[in-house]
């Protein structure tokens, strides 16, 4: 099995998920033929991916159910997921059906997003608490609860904790975890056109075997949940868990068992393959060695992304002049209609510190929506 998905053997992977850019082309920069099927089918592909959307290619809005239908008639030799597929294991398992899953089975997804298991490790808090769905993703949703208040169906309520949300991004086999990253995550920016708890970005403050003082009891607390879930579940692959940091000490908020936005920083900070290592890791239970890692030297180096959201409806112009910009990706078509709320692009920047790193963040995607607010400003 492993020879037969060697990268540089060519093998053909499907990557799935609402947006697959990313894990799409560093699956293509490991030697892999890609085929992939998310809600998109952004501008920018690697040329070596075969990207299909399905609202803009088969006429079809984005669900899981939906991406496994059309999934059936792709000839592959293993598939990859994304988000939203942890909260759908039964679809992850058909999905799966007859191929290779590099990933977490559906046997591990389903204790990850139970949200009695997250409980047991808060324990029990007073205070404020949070209404969420238990299909969650990406901040979506998420409301303050009064105790006495209803409970809907298919919602559950957490402690919430004041601090600084973050995450760590770990490699997992054979029971053990790699840890790769900390990151700083960015939440309900109105910077980015977000509000509420909407995830819209991260900025990596901590990256193996680099860790500066003042991040190194948080990456040893962060570290520590990993491992205890990598135990507990038996992960695989690249994983992610959300906590919240106070007193530097990482409270987990939410077990991510799959590839996660953030991977994206790794990738682009060490110039190694994600898709590589979690493919690896999967196939052949190989975990990344520190010092095969290729980390700069600089640890006051920063690096941040940003998901930006259209503040108000807006149709695209010739977004062909975003292509070759490195600080912009995810790049929409020419002409797309995005409705207000929805995602438009990625935004990446660099600093010193989070600081600096942030306010070049925020610099960059207000140059981003002036573009967006010329264009709207254009009588149709």
């Amino acid at each position: 099995m492993a020879e037969r998905y060697d990268h540089r053997g060519g093998a053909h992977v499907l990557i799935v998920g609402v947006s697959t850019r990313a894990m799409a082309e560093s699956a293509a920069r490991a030697g892999y033929r890609v085929t992939s099927i998310d809600a998109f089918g952004d501008l920018d592909q690697h040329a070596g991916v075969h990207a299909l959307s399905l609202p803009r290619d088969m006429g079809v809005a984005f669900s899981a159910d939906a991406v496994v239908d059309a999934a059936a008639a792709i000839d592959c030799d293993a598939v990859a997921y994304l988000s939203p597929f942890e909260n759908h294991p039964s679809a992850l398992e058909r999905l799966a059906r007859g191929r290779t899953l590099l990933g977490n089975p559906p046997e591990a997804v389903r204790p990850a997003r139970d949200p009695r298991l997250l409980a047991s490790a808060l324990g029990n808090r007073t205070g404020r608490w949070l209404l969420k769905p238990i299909a969650s993703g990406g901040g979506h949703g998420i409301r303050h609860w009064t105790p006495g208040d209803p409970i809907p169906a298919g919602w559950h309520v957490q402690p919430f904790i004041d601090g600084t949300p973050g995450s760590i991004i770990f490699v997992a086999a054979r029971g053990r975890a790699v840890p790769l990253a900390v990151t700083r995550q960015l939440v309900g920016d109105a910077a980015f056109g977000a509000d509420g708890f909407r995830y819209c970005g991260s900025i990596v403050t901590a990256l193996l075997p680099v860790a500066t003082s003042t991040t190194s009891e948080l990456f040893h607390s962060a570290s520590e949940l990993a491992a205890h879930f990598t135990r507990q579940l038996n992960l695989v692959g690249v994983n992610c868990v959300d906590f919240v940091a106070r007193d530097d000490v990482a409270h987990a908020i939410e077990i991510n068992p799959r590839w996660s936005a953030s991977v994206e920083l790794v990738e682009r900070a060490t110039g190694t393959s994600m898709f590589g290592v979690h493919a690896r890791a999967c196939l052949e239970s190989e975990l990344p060695s520190l010092d095969a890692r290729h980390e700069r030297d600089d640890s006051a180096w920063t690096l941040g992304k940003a998901i930006l959201f259209a503040r108000h409806d807006v149709t695209c112009g010739d977004t062909r002049d975003w292509l070759g910009d490195t600080s912009i990706r995810d790049v929409p078509h020419p002409s797309e209609h995005i409705p207000a709320g929805r995602p438009v692009c990625t935004i990446f920047a660099s600093g010193h510190d989070v600081t600096s790193c942030y306010a070049a963040l925020v610099a960059r995607a207000e140059r981003v929506h002036e573009q967006l607010e010329s264009w709207a400003s254009v009588p149709a």
